[in-house]
């Protein structure tokens, strides 16, 4: 699966986590494959639609479904993921308005992958159930920043390395928690994987996109990295649903 370069891309996502506060709706960020297309209404467009509509059933009862449809060369494999605290009606309208959306941004690429704040939608003509994907990934970070950013950035890494743990050993590959950062503040975190990951490989995917925390996030307030199979969100608010 060949996705763009999302680097070019990172200066926008800076103020995302702060406009998504604000308006709430919309996708994050996604990517087309390139170079591999599809025929429009042709066998792989057939399987596509097949799939995307599975997974909108498959997905919302337990946030996760994965599958694939029709034979090679036009077989397609995919996945839909909801974060690990949203309502099952909630995974729904998010997955729907994903499968809906990404077609229309990628509307002729084999390959293709969409996140939203409540989930993700992911498919492509190779087979990837199982595998870190580390080529489709990007950042979001608050604008504010900490006072004293050693500290923090080494309480915020602890917090998350104990919520991989924690991750790895749970059905949904799924944790959040919080710790003191003072009398008044406490810093909060939540990690999860795609159901398609062993524990092992969930927490190998974890501990990677920790390590990117200096490159992420240093110092600022809030943050998130993102990958195509596990991500990590902090913030020094609650943001967890009940």
């Amino acid at each position: 699966m060949s996705f763009s370069n999302f680097a070019s891309s990172l200066c926008l996502i800076t103020f995302s986590l702060l406009l998504h506060t604000v308006f709430g709706a919309g996708p994050n960020f996604h990517l087309c494959s390139s170079p591999e297309n599809f025929t429009a209404n042709g066998p792989y467009e057939s399987n596509l639609n097949k799939l995307t509509s599975y997974l909108y059933y498959k997905a919302p009862p337990t946030g996760f479904g994965m599958g694939s449809r029709g034979h090679t060369p036009d077989q397609t494999y995919g996945l839909a993921l909801c974060r690990g605290d949203v309502s099952t009606s909630d995974c729904k309208t998010c997955v729907v308005e994903a499968s809906s959306e990404i077609r229309k941004r990628c509307p002729y690429n084999k390959a293709a992958i969409i996140w939203y704040d409540n989930c993700l939608l992911k498919y492509s003509n190779t087979g990837f159930f199982g595998q870190v994907d580390t080529g489709n990934k990007f950042y979001m970070w608050n604008v504010h920043v900490v006072s004293k950013p050693a500290p923090f950035n080494k309480k915020t890494k602890e917090l998350l390395s104990q919520l991989a743990n924690k991750a790895q050993a749970t059905p949904k590959l799924f944790a959040t928690g919080e710790r003191e950062l003072g009398k008044s503040t406490k810093l909060y975190g939540l990690v999860q994987c795609t159901g398609d990951l062993s524990s092992a490989v969930c927490k190998k995917c974890l501990d990677g996109i920790i390590g990117e925390l200096p490159s992420c996030c240093d110092g600022k307030q809030g943050g998130r990295v993102v990958s195509g199979s596990c991500n990590f969100i902090y913030e020094i608010y609650p943001f967890v649903n009940a």
